[in-house]
């Protein structure tokens, strides 16, 4: 047994230096490295020139970033997860590398020299640098620039961009985004808890629903609430009052395609009184047995029908002063 832990321990230098000889093969050689770590390549200075150096025959795709904390780039480190996801998502994606192209990252702390080389002044910054050999080679060298100026990015939307700088005729990996176990566990709890809430209240919830007087109550708020011009304040961001200029304030605006809030309200609050008016006469009063309260009944809400119908004129005429209908005594 001694002898075989010798043996082991004296065939690990040779394991590790099988482990990282190079085929010289750069695109061979990154694409391992990608491949071994599951996400985008890590760069720096020297590594970065190495990869990105002419002439080569494939494709780089490099971010550049800084996410450290005391660099205050809260867009690298919103984007970083999203490139990742780009970068794997390609990558395993692309088995028999048709596409030739290798994600790479570069954080300014290990490549300030290629930084201040390029003169960058913000982060994040994508670069696309086309192959220089091949038939998909390009004569300018120089990389295409990304710059994140309309905020943060998707993995989707920078897949699309890639997508457009890489050959016609190559394969374009689709984004797969990992399961997120969390907020699918949290939606089926949350599904499962409803529908035990509903099980267990089910008995006190269904005689509320099926009310008729319910409903109605809410029928007649939703026809009071959009008659009275709530869509049109909310499209229009109407003001709710406005002054006179006279120190003043003006409760109704001027013309039939103008109105304030508190207009809308004024008119809501007449409609309902008109509306509570009217069916207590047709269904209310008719069940009074006694004559005198019944006629005491229909003259009040016969007034009250009469007031606030005249009071409605007057705000149709106090908003157009061509308005020919009037009654007493508004």
């Amino acid at each position: 047994m001694r002898w075989l832990q010798l043996l082991t321990a004296s065939l690990l230098p040779f394991t590790a230096l099988a482990a990282k000889k190079s085929t010289g093969d750069r695109f061979q050689d990154a694409r391992a490295k990608s491949l071994s770590v599951g996400h985008p390549l890590q760069l720096d200075d020297a590594s970065y020139a190495q990869l990105t150096k002419a002439p080569r025959d494939y494709g780089v795709a490099v971010l550049l970033t800084a996410l450290e904390a005391r660099f205050g780039c809260a867009l690298c480190r919103a984007f970083q997860p999203e490139w990742d996801v780009l970068g794997k998502s390609w990558t395993k994606g692309d088995k028999d590398a048709k596409t030739r192209l290798i994600f790479a990252t570069l954080d300014f702390v290990d490549g300030k020299n290629t930084f201040q080389s390029m003169m960058l002044q913000t982060a994040p910054v994508l670069l696309y640098f086309h192959p220089t050999l091949g038939p998909n080679a390009k004569v300018d060298t120089q990389p295409v620039r990304f710059d994140f100026t309309t905020g943060p990015q998707s993995a989707e939307q920078i897949h699309a961009w890639i997508s457009r700088q890489a050959p016609a005729d190559a394969p374009k990996p689709s984004v797969s985004r990992p399961i997120n176990w969390v907020k699918v566990i949290t939606v089926t709890v949350a599904v499962l808890g409803g529908i035990t809430a509903l099980a267990v209240t089910s008995p006190y919830l269904i005689p509320i629903v099926q009310n008729r007087n319910l409903w109605a109550a809410i029928s007649l708020i939703a026809v009071l609430l959009f008659t009275s011009g709530y869509m049109f304040n909310h499209i229009r961001k109407t003001p709710y009052v406005s002054g006179d200029g006279k120190g003043g304030i003006n409760y109704f605006a001027s013309g039939f395609s103008n109105q304030y809030g508190l207009e809308s309200q004024i008119v809501a609050a007449i409609y309902g009184v008109l509306a509570f008016a009217t069916i207590s006469l047709a269904l209310k009063v008719p069940r009074i047995k006694d004559p005198r309260a019944q006629s005491f009944a229909v003259i009040l809400w016969t007034g009250v029908l009469f007031g606030m119908y005249s009071f409605l004129l007057s705000v149709f005429r106090m908003k157009n002063g061509g308005y020919p209908f009037w009654l007493p005594p508004f």
